[in-house]
């Protein structure tokens, strides 16, 4: 009888074994995807997003949990100078990333015999940041308006007006949206640095971003607002492409408006550190580069000023690492690089 009692109780303790077993093993599928899920849920509450039914929600959140998996996986590498991070562009494909940033228009490069007013520089400083010169304004969000080439120009312009002025104004990109629409640049369909410049010349100038705030979409040109100039330039010049050491020479001198192929994941996920990653030459942004130096570990990198709100890169800045083989430059930021003059 109490053998029978004892494989009894031996048979209840295996079963018991064997249902907790299944049970971790259930569980430890579905955690992962809840807690998948409820990432989600806290990254919609941190960035205010907000869908419009059930099955947006549902694709969205699987696009952010692969889009989380690739950061995790770069990260966990360890074999990079930079990392990645979990940001405001989570639930997005890399393609509808780029189709709503990146609306730089490539164009020709300008011949090496236009004019560069820094031909002649021998000496420049070990490393320069405008920042700390009081030459940039704080990082600004272009929305999902393809207009980087605004937010690139007027970058420069803000840059060049302190220079010569020694006030820093913060002036509009929506002037530029609304009103330089006759020629190449078209808004938030995209547009060229250097035609904005050609608009701003014509224009006798540019107003205030307070004056004429940002909206993030196409409108109406406020022909008052127009006319009621803050900041002029009197030109505008190509640095010779192809050439680093020319961005150098430029970049010492002033904040300069360039172009770079951002339309990489990590690009879209960039968090900090010397980006170093594989790019390609096909341009598709406008950016601003207000430095340069070196990192800790001997990197030489460009200060780039982005125009994607603080939440990304570093607060909104990225270093692009700087004299690489390839004459373009990473992600080819010295092929097509022009400032204004004043």
């Amino acid at each position: 009888m109490a053998s029978a009692n004892q494989m009894s109780l031996t048979c209840y303790l295996v079963l018991l074994f064997f249902s907790a077993s299944l049970l971790s093993s259930t569980a430890s599928r579905v955690l992962p995807e809840t807690s998948s899920q409820e990432s989600h849920e806290q990254w919609m509450a941190h960035y205010g997003r907000v869908y419009k039914d059930a099955y947006e929600k549902e694709q969205r959140s699987q696009i952010f949990q692969e889009n989380v998996k690739y950061i995790e996986s770069f990260n966990n590498a360890m074999n990079k100078g930079y990392k990645l991070a979990v940001n405001e562009f989570a639930d997005l494909t890399n393609e509808e990333f780029r189709t709503t940033r990146n609306r730089y228009m490539a164009h020709e490069c300008s011949p090496s015999t236009s004019a560069f007013r820094y031909e002649n520089v021998t000496a420049v400083p070990s490393s320069m940041d405008w920042r700390t010169k009081g030459a940039v304004t704080p990082i600004k969000d272009q929305g999902q308006c393809g207009c980087c080439w605004a937010f690139s120009a007027v970058a420069a312009m803000e840059g060049i007006t302190q220079l010569k002025t020694g006030k820093l104004v913060s002036l509009s990109e929506q002037e530029l949206v609304d009103c330089d629409t006759s020629g190449i640049d078209q808004g938030c369909e995209g547009g060229l640095m250097d035609n904005a410049f050609d608009f701003i010349i014509s224009n006798k100038g540019l107003t205030t971003e307070s004056n004429y705030p940002y909206k993030g979409v196409d409108g109406t040109c406020n022909s008052n607002e127009e006319s009621n100039h803050a900041a002029t330039i009197t030109g505008h010049e190509d640095v010779p492409a192809n050439s680093e050491s020319a961005l150098l020479k430029a970049v010492a001198s002033q904040p300069i408006s360039v172009a770079i192929d951002a339309s990489g994941s990590d690009f879209q996920f960039y968090s900090s550190g010397v980006f170093t990653g594989e790019c390609g030459t096909e341009l598709d942004h406008g950016v601003t580069a207000v430095g340069y130096g070196t990192s800790d570990d001997g990197t030489k990198y460009w200060l780039v000023k982005n125009s994607w709100g603080t939440s990304w890169g570093q607060e909104g800045y990225i270093m692009m690492e700087r004299d690489i083989d390839a004459k373009e430059g990473i992600c080819g930021i010295a092929m097509q690089a022009s400032y204004p003059t004043a």
